[in-house]
Order: structure tokens, then C-alpha cells, then sequence
């Protein structure tokens, strides 16, 4: 009875102390997994906010090059912009000078078969053609002016381009020809050149239109 009695004891003394061990390592399995599911919860908080970040930061990527493309067009409008506004200026420098140097018009005289007799297919200077320029060369001299004369040809288009080229130099040269011989006009106060078919004056397909192209324009300019 004795023996039994002790043995209760000590089994009830090793409960004791076995049991609040069972008690503690219970508690620490919980508060465990408590915490490792806070931590997994936090890992998988900041891993969306780092692929937030990495989305967000492609995004502004693609806003910066977008935003740069737009500037690098702008820059190359304007440059274009500025490439045309100094191409004009040049023309209109250009026609200026040019203007300047053909100097201001003051006589124009055409003339073509009907004033000057031209025929087809000849470069000699009819009477006709003579008279109208001796009613020039008067024009001028009682003006008294500083002049240069433009001298151009033309013909129609009968015949090929190269021969109705030269054709048209050997009208103006006619022309020439009689204001240096005629009338003493200097010969470094004219100027030659050939239109040939190039210019019409009227449609060549009729008779009247081919002998209006047919002609030897004169230009005074001072």
C-alpha cells in the first residue's frame, strides 16, 4: 500500500512537470505559425509591390520615349521649317539681283510674220522687219536712255527642235546685225539667245498660229 502510494506520487510529479513543458512547446508551435504566415503574408505584400514598381517603371519608360520622339520631330520640323524660310529668301535674292541687273523695261516690239515677215523655215530680215526696227531705234533716240536690248528668236514647230533652235539663234542674230550696222547700237549693248519652238505664241496647229510663232522678240530695259 506504501509502495502504491509512492508510485502515484511520482507519476503525479512527473505529470506536473512534463505537462506545462507540453504546454510551452505548444505555444511556441503556435506562435510560429503565426508568424510565419504574417511573414508569408509581408513576402507576398512587398513582391506585388516590387512588380507594381518594375510595371510602373516601364510605363514611364515608354512616357519618355514617346516624349522624346515628340521633341526630336518638333526639332526636325522646326529645322525644316527654317531650311524653307532660308531656301525662299535666297530665290527672292536671287530674282532681286537678277531683276536688277535686267533692269526696268520700257520697249517691247514682236515681231512676227505679220509686222516682220518672217517665212518659214528663213532667217533673212525683211523689209518689213527693217521698218518697224528703224520706228524703234527713233523711239530711243529722241528718249535718249542708257539701254539694253534683249534680241530673242522663235519658230514654229515645223522641222526637229535642234534645227528650229539654231533657227531661231539666226533670227536674233539678223536682228542684231542691223542695230550694230544700221544704227551703231554697241554691240556689247545687246544680247542674243534662241527659244526655238520651246515658246509659242499660238497653237501650232493652224497656219495663223505658226506664223505668229514665227517671230524675233525685241526688249529695251535700262
Amino acid at each position: 500500500m506504501r509502495v502504491t502510494m509512492l508510485k502515484v506520487l511520482a507519476l503525479t510529479a512527473v505529470i506536473a512537470v512534463v505537462a506545462p513543458a507540453c504546454a510551452t512547446r505548444g505555444f511556441v508551435r503556435t506562435e510560429t505559425a503565426v508568424v510565419d504566415a504574417k511573414v508569408d503574408s509581408l513576402a507576398g505584400t512587398v513582391e506585388e509591390t516590387q512588380e507594381r514598381t518594375l510595371q510602373n517603371g516601364e510605363r514611364i519608360g515608354e512616357v519618355d520615349q514617346r516624349a522624346m520622339a515628340a521633341g526630336q520631330a518638333a526639332q526636325m520640323s522646326q529645322a525644316a521649317a527654317d531650311g524653307a524660310a532660308m531656301a525662299a529668301e535666297a530665290v527672292e535674292g536671287r530674282v532681286d539681283a537678277i531683276e536688277a541687273m535686267a533692269g526696268r523695261l520700257i520697249f517691247e516690239v514682236t515681231l512676227s510674220e505679220d509686222q516682220g515677215n518672217f517665212q518659214s523655215g528663213r532667217a533673212d530680215l525683211p523689209d518689213a522687219a527693217r521698218a518697224r526696227i528703224d520706228q524703234l531705234i527713233g523711239q530711243l533716240r529722241a528718249d535718249a536712255r542708257n539701254e539694253f536690248i534683249e534680241i530673242e528668236g522663235h519658230t514654229d514647230s515645223t522641222g526637229g527642235a535642234n534645227r528650229n533652235m539654231a533657227l531661231g539663234m539666226q533670227r536674233a542674230e539678223a536682228v542684231k546685225r542691223y542695230l550694230y550696222e544700221q544704227h551703231n547700237v554697241p554691240l556689247h549693248k545687246m544680247n542674243t539667245f534662241s527659244y526655238g519652238e520651246d515658246r509659242p505664241a499660238a497653237p501650232n496647229n493652224t497656219a495663223q498660229g505658226r506664223s505668229q510663232n514665227r517671230r524675233v522678240v525685241i526688249r529695251v530695259r535700262t
